[in-house]
């Protein structure tokens, strides 16, 4: 098992990965259920604005960036989880349970979100995206976790 002080190394990128997977996933289910990329991100910043965050259709400072920086945080908190926990399984080559582990990660992930979470510090983004989109987001976050310890194990049998 990973060291916390290497989780948290990992944890970074990974989570950095999986923020910018899922964020893009976002987008594309935002343009096609409520024709706009920025609509699912801006809900995330309800944290702060209210509902009225759920609302904002367009790009800006104070909805999308804030949105993308709490999206960002969190996907950040479970990667380093999932670094702790299952981290070493991609560095192994264990391509299967990286990816199973990334999975059960999100899923875990989206359990705590919706069902131990108080609804005003929920994502936010199931104001915008019907429940398949929801399992899209998730799943994309779920697999990119997998990605920095996959390339970085390809990355050292290529030396």
């Amino acid at each position: 098992m990973k060291s916390w002080s290497e989780a948290l190394r990992d944890g970074a990128i990974s989570g950095s990965l999986a923020s910018i997977a899922s964020t893009a996933v976002l987008s594309a289910r935002g343009k096609k259920e409520s024709a706009t990329p920025y609509g699912p991100t801006n809900a995330i910043s309800h944290w702060l604005w209210g509902e009225r965050a759920a609302r904002r259709d367009g790009l800006s400072m104070r909805y999308t960036v804030l949105g993308y920086g709490i999206h960002h945080a969190s996907a950040t908190l479970w990667a380093v989880v999932y670094e702790k926990l299952l981290g070493d399984k991609p560095e192994g080559k264990a391509v299967a349970p990286a990816l199973a582990g990334g999975l059960a990660t999100a899923a875990l992930a989206c359990f705590v979100d919706y069902k131990m979470t108080p609804q005003r510090l929920q994502p936010g983004f199931e104001k915008r995206l019907s429940s398949r989109s929801l399992v899209m987001v998730y799943g994309a976050f779920g697999l990119a976790l997998a990605v920095r310890g996959l390339a970085s194990s390809r990355t050292r049998r290529a030396r």
